[in-house]
């Protein structure tokens, strides 16, 4: 089979966005190199430990995310609707730096598999590491290990929004706790709280592809008896209060989801709230507040940033 390769220059805060245009497309893998990716590196030089050194090298400053088509009758027009539309984020504000746009043919033997070398064993919290099946890795006695077969859909677990998200889960999920994972993706936070100890974890995504995967990532964690994945919009499978709301999204998203968050929140619960650049810190803030949750830590990592909040005192 026929594929077409499309290369698309960004930044680090648009990946998502390009991402989900991708998506949208049919895209059937992806693949996403980002240099920020690997900015732990500097901070931490115990992290070379779980990278492949060879990987530590970019041709691009920015953000390079590789789709992958199917070479179709119809593949020149959705090439073309996937350019205007990348084009057109700068208009929700979204700085997409190059935003050019590359096509080119490739068999199927050439990426089915190359993608897995860009996935090697990653500490992302803690005690946290998510490790990809067809690695090894020598287990340390106090690590809570996250296996996954993402696919070619789905990251890596390294990105800041998730590391941070992973620190926080560490810091706040206690036995017994309700767990709210809303945007799950592959389900790596949900797994996280599930291994920390939370009693019940309920996870939600509106992407049926990511649900799917989900599932199979808590089944192969053996977690299924505490971690529910549900197709869904946001709050929509949610009828308790939660000890943790965990909310991985970006800042428009969070912010439209305000009013939610104080009828889904303990007394004494927290909301982590992550994907966030780090120019909507204030307005979440701002939107967080008027629905009566206090932001009481913020975090910054790279371009971006995870809040903590609870629900104010009167």
């Amino acid at each position: 089979m026929e594929w077409m390769e499309l290369s698309i220059k960004t930044t680090t805060e648009a990946t998502e966005a390009v991402a989900n245009i991708l998506y949208d497309a049919g895209v059937k893998g992806l693949v996403i190199e980002d240099p920020k990716d690997f900015d732990f590196i500097n901070q931490d030089q115990r992290s070379w430990d779980y990278v492949d050194e060879e990987l530590y090298t970019f041709d691009y400053e920015g953000a390079l995310i590789k789709g992958y088509l199917p070479k179709t009758e119809g593949v020149a027009d959705e090439i073309q609707l996937i350019k205007h539309s990348i084009a057109y984020l700068p208009h929700y504000g979204l700085d997409i730096g190059e935003g050019t746009v590359e096509a080119k043919e490739v068999k199927d033997e050439d990426w089915s598999n190359t993608w897995k070398q860009y996935y090697k064993p990653t500490r992302i919290g803690k005690n946290i590491i998510i490790k990809p099946e067809w690695e090894d890795y020598d287990k340390k006695p106090e690590d809570l290990i996250i296996e996954m077969n993402p696919g070619m859909a789905f990251g890596t677990g390294t990105h800041e929004t998730t590391t941070m998200c992973a620190a926080a889960l560490e810091e706040v999920v206690t036995k017994e706790d309700l767990v709210f994972d809303i945007g799950c993706g592959s389900g790596i936070l949900g797994i996280a709280a599930a291994k920390l100890g939370a009693k019940k974890v309920i996870a939600v995504d509106l992407d049926e592809v990511a649900v799917g995967v989900a599932r199979e990532n808590v089944n192969k964690n053996q977690v299924k008896g505490q971690v529910s994945v549900y197709h869904g919009n946001l709050m929509d499978n949610i009828d308790e209060k939660g000890d943790v709301i965990l909310v991985n999204i970006i800042a428009d998203v969070i912010i439209t989801m305000a009013p939610d968050f104080q009828q889904y929140l303990k007394p004494s619960g927290t909301l982590i709230a992550s994907g966030i650049i780090l120019e909507k810190i204030e307005p979440v803030k701002k939107a967080l507040k008027a629905h009566n949750i206090e932001v009481y830590r913020t975090i910054e990592k790279g371009e971006w940033a995870a809040l903590y909040g609870r629900l104010r005192e009167d």
